[in-house]
């Protein structure tokens, strides 16, 4: 009964993970609010959240233009009334030879679309939460954010800025009746990760991760992180000494 009646701002809807989340709450009874650029993908994800059980809207727009994203809360706000959960999804992976090659424009594409996309949408709700007093901050975030990974420059450096920022927002917003969530999944089928020739260890299905999201969220968890072969992995890695952590993570493969 988690979801029943709640309202809750969904970033990078439009598809993967975004999608598959909308989906899951939305057969739960969730009010949605729909936000993503692709305006013609948002409509059909809306008709089919209602008629998985759910209510939604779309709300077309850019999560690096913070007017924009404020505007779209409060029309998710007027709509269904109070913002109860925001979950900060919208990503990009920069997979590309831009930013691989540390182009400085592809670099901050990464970047703004990752940490301050996610940074936008907390200032378009928690005024609000704290206002209330109540309401929770969920962060879409990825086992790269643990410590730089090869060939993952811009995408390690936005996700382990997005596990900071919400965890100083944690401390912040503690006892003021705010809940915060970090997650970190590993490598998820979706089309960030569609057509990459790599290895990509532990690869789930979208249908065998969205329940790991949903727990999380619906326990309030701190953080979660997920497979638990792979974040064993990673949670090693993040003590190992710096002279080890190069030699294993420089002979590695793959990428995020």
């Amino acid at each position: 009964m988690f979801w029943k009646g709640k309202t809750v701002f969904l970033t990078g809807a439009s598809s993967g993970i975004g999608e598959g989340i909308a989906l899951a709450i939305a057969a739960r009874g969730a009010r949605l609010g729909l936000l993503a650029r692709r305006a013609d993908m948002l409509d059909d994800l809306k008709q089919r959240c209602i008629d998985a059980g759910g209510e939604a809207i779309a709300l077309p727009a850019d999560v690096t233009d913070p007017k924009a994203i404020a505007d779209a809360a409060d029309k998710l706000r007027n709509t269904f009334g109070p913002i109860d959960v925001m979950i900060a999804n919208a990503g990009i992976g920069g997979n590309n030879a831009e930013t691989r090659d540390l182009v400085p424009d592809a670099v901050r594409k990464v970047i703004e679309i990752n940490l301050l996309g996610a940074a936008n949408a907390v200032h378009a709700v928690l005024p609000q939460m704290l206002e209330r007093g109540e309401g929770q901050l969920v962060a879409i975030s990825s086992l790269a954010g643990f410590r730089g990974l090869p060939k993952s420059a811009a995408y390690s450096a936005s996700k382990a800025g997005m596990n900071a920022f919400f965890e100083s927002v944690r401390l912040d917003t503690a006892h003021r009746g705010v809940d915060v969530t970090i997650i970190q999944p590993g490598f998820i089928k979706t089309p960030l990760t569609a057509g990459r020739e790599s290895k990509m260890p532990f690869l789930m299905e979208l249908n065998d991760a969205v329940p790991h999201f949903l727990n999380a969220i619906e326990r309030k968890k701190k953080f979660a992180a997920f497979p638990w072969q792979l974040a064993t992995i990673v949670r090693l890695g993040k003590i190992m000494p710096t002279w080890l952590y190069d030699r294993v993570a420089g002979r590695a493969r793959y990428r995020t």
